[in-house]
């Protein structure tokens, strides 16, 4: 088999293999890519989005670190909002927690953007930004 060959089937392989794309947003990017139709899924428990309220249009589904939490049955939630293949910005509190989520969703076996609100909801509502009732 001849190199060039055997080099565009490695990058093919490559290409193919690639799960998905993490990128740390601030509340600008979050609302245009919201007003694009990009869902946004706040992942904080219902005790903090009645403390804060939560951002308009947001997607509720809290996400644990607990042992007995089903990650199968929250990802089934998520590629009800977002399919595989389809951008999704994650939100938490703090924006830790949502990066966590973000690599937990990054190891899955469909290519797509993870949007992680790296400020989360206390920049969101440190910055003046509107939130609604859960």
């Amino acid at each position: 088999m001849k190199r060039s060959t055997v080099v565009a089937m490695g990058a093919w392989l490559v290409s193919t293999l690639a799960l998905a794309e993490i990128h740390n947003i601030d509340n600008a990017e979050l609302l245009r890519l919201q007003e694009k139709g990009v869902p946004v899924v706040d992942i904080r428990t219902p005790e903090e989005w009645q403390d804060t309220g939560v951002i308009k249009g947001a997607r509720l589904m809290t996400y644990s670190f607990s042992g007995g939490f089903d990650k199968a049955a929250w990802l089934k939630q998520v590629q009800q909002v977002a399919k595989p293949g389809e951008p999704v910005i994650l939100v938490c509190r703090s924006g830790r927690r949502s990066a966590a989520v973000a690599d937990y969703l990054e190891s899955q076996p469909t290519k797509r953007k993870i949007y992680n609100a790296s400020g989360g909801m206390n920049d969101w509502k440190s910055s003046g930004r509107p939130v609604v009732a859960p």
